[in-house]
C-alpha cells in the first residue's frame, strides 16, 4: 500500500459492516488503538492513521476506539474497524468495553490496548480490568505532573514517551518507558504547487497572500484559555511589534479564529495587540472545519517564510517537523519537547509559569525574544532550508515504524 493511499482514505459508513477479523493463523497481536479518529485532521488523528495502517500491514488485528471524530455507530476506515466515542467526554465509559469486544471477535485472550491521549483523563475502576495497556503519553510539563505519573506507574501500564524530554521526565521519576517519536508521511516536502481540478495553485494562492509578503505562519489548535498553551497572546504581541518595522509582514493563522473550541477569540486578540486587518490572514474557517489534505497543508507550509510555535509546553509538536520537512525554518520555545525539534531556526527563552491544575511548570515565552527571532528570520530572507529538510527526514513514518514501533511491540509481547 502506498503512502498516498494511507493519507487519502476516508471513512466509509455502511449499515452492515464487513468483518475485519483476520485469519487467526496470520494474526501477530490483537490490538485496540484508543485515540482520535484516523480521518480527523488533528495531530492525534494523523498519528492514528499513520501507525494503524502499518500495524495492519504487519498482520496485527488492529481496530480503533475513537474518542473524537466518530459518534453513534461503528465504521470501517481503510479496512480497519473504528468504534465510536462514548458518552463520557474522554470515552472512559466505553474504551475497555471496545477492547473486550474486539478481543472476542478475534478470539484473543491477550489483547493489547494502546492509548494516544492525555493519560490524566483516564478515570475509573474499569481500567483495572485491562491486563496490558501501552500509553503513548504526551508530557509537556516540568516535572512530570503527578496525575500523569500515577497512570504511568500502574502495574498494567507501559508508558511510551513521544519525546526525549518526556522520556527524561519519566526517568527522573523512576518510571521505565519506551521511546517512540511522532512521525510524518513523505507528503511533507517543499511543495511549490498542487494540482486541483480547476488549475495548479501555489501555497500563496491557497492562503491568498501576495508573493511579495513576508509570511509568518502558525498552525496550532485554538484550545485553552488559562493556560493558553500555544502562547497566542505572546506570539501576536511579538508579531505586532515586529510588523511595526516591516510593512510587508503578514501573520497567517491555520486555526479556528473565535474560540469556538474552548480557546480565545483570536480576532479580538489581534486588535488588542494592534495588528492591522491587512497584516493578518486566517484560513478559510469552513475549509478548516471540514478538513484539508496533507498535500494542501504541505503547500501552505512551503508558502511560509518562517513557522512560529513558541508554546508554553509541547508533548511533541508535529507541525514544527511538518514545516521543516517543507524547508521552512521554525521559531519555538526552548522548553519541553520543542528544544529537540528545532533543526533549523530559533529557540526563544522564557520564564516558568505554574500550572496549578497539573501541579507542574510550563514556560511563558518572552515577547522580546520572539521579536528578535522574527527579525533574524526576516534578515535571512526567503529561502528553502536544506538543513531543516534533512533534520525532519529522521522523523519519516516508515523509518520510525521500522526502528521504533516494531522493536517496542516485540518487547511488549
Amino acid at each position: 500500500m502506498s503512502n498516498a493511499h494511507r493519507r487519502s482514505g476516508n471513512p466509509a459508513r455502511r449499515s452492515s459492516l464487513p468483518s475485519t477479523t483476520s485469519d487467526p493463523s496470520e494474526i501477530r497481536r490483537t490490538i485496540l488503538w484508543a485515540s482520535n479518529s484516523p480521518h480527523a485532521s488533528t495531530g492525534y488523528g494523523q498519528q492514528t492513521a499513520q501507525v494503524t495502517q502499518r500495524l495492519k500491514e504487519d498482520k496485527h488485528a488492529i481496530a480503533i476506539a475513537s474518542n473524537y471524530g466518530l459518534e453513534g455507530a461503528q465504521t470501517i476506515w481503510e479496512g480497519i474497524k473504528v468504534f465510536p466515542r462514548g458518552f463520557d467526554l474522554h470515552s472512559n465509559d466505553v474504551i475497555p468495553a471496545h477492547l473486550y469486544a474486539w478481543a472476542h471477535e478475534n478470539q484473543s485472550d491477550d489483547p493489547l490496548l494502546i492509548t494516544l491521549y492525555d493519560v490524566w483523563v483516564f478515570k475509573g475502576k474499569q481500567w483495572d480490568m485491562i491486563e496490558h495497556i501501552a500509553s503513548w503519553v504526551p508530557i509537556d510539563h516540568m516535572p512530570c505532573p503527578p496525575d500523569v505519573l500515577t497512570w504511568c506507574k500502574r502495574s498494567n501500564v507501559t508508558p511510551i514517551a513521544m519525546s526525549r524530554f518526556g522520556e527524561s521526565m519519566l526517568q527522573q521519576a523512576d518510571v521505565e518507558c519506551f521511546y517512540i517519536p511522532h512521525a510524518i508521511e513523505q507528503v511533507f516536502k517543499p511543495t511549490e504547487k498542487i494540482t486541483t481540478p480547476e488549475r495548479n495553485m501555489t501555497g500563496r494562492e491557497i492562503i491568498e497572500i501576495d508573493e511579495s509578503k513576508f509570511v509568518v505562519g502558525m498552525n496550532s489548535a485554538n484550545k485553552g484559555i488559562v493556560p493558553n498553551r500555544k502562547s497566542f497572546p505572546e506570539a501576536f504581541l511579538a508579531f505586532a511589534m515586529f510588523a511595526q518595522k516591516h510593512d510587508d509582514a503578514v501573520l497567517y493563522l491555520h486555526t479556528e479564529d473565535r474560540g469556538a473550541m474552548g480557546g480565545i477569540n483570536l480576532r479580538d486578540l489581534a486588535k488588542a495587540c494592534g495588528i492591522k486587518d491587512e497584516q493578518i490572514v486566517f484560513i478559510d474557517q469552513y475549509a478548516y472545519r471540514t478538513g484539508m489534505t496533507q498535500e494542501v497543508l504541505a503547500a501552505i507550509y512551503t508558502a511560509m517564510d518562517v513557522f512560529l510555535q513558541p508554546s508554553m509546553g509541547e508533548g511533541f509538536g508535529i507541525p514544527a517537523i511538518e514545516a521543516q520537512a517543507c524547508g521552512t525554518p521554525v521559531i519555538m520555545s526552548d522548553a519541553t519537547a520543542q528544544t529537540e525539534l528545532c533543526g533549523d531556526g530559533w529557540l526563544v527563552d522564557g520564564q516558568p509559569w505554574w500550572d496549578a491544575m497539573q501541579k507542574a511548570w510550563l514556560v511563558t515565552p518572552r515577547v522580546a525574544s520572539i521579536v528578535d527571532a522574527l527579525q533574524q528570520a526576516y534578515d535571512r530572507g526567503r529561502t528553502r532550508s536544506t538543513k531543516a529538510i534533512e533534520f525532519a527526514s529522521q522523523y519519516n513514518a516508515d523509518f520510525i515504524f521500522d526502528h521504533f514501533w516494531r522493536p517496542t511491540l516485540k518487547a511488549l509481547q
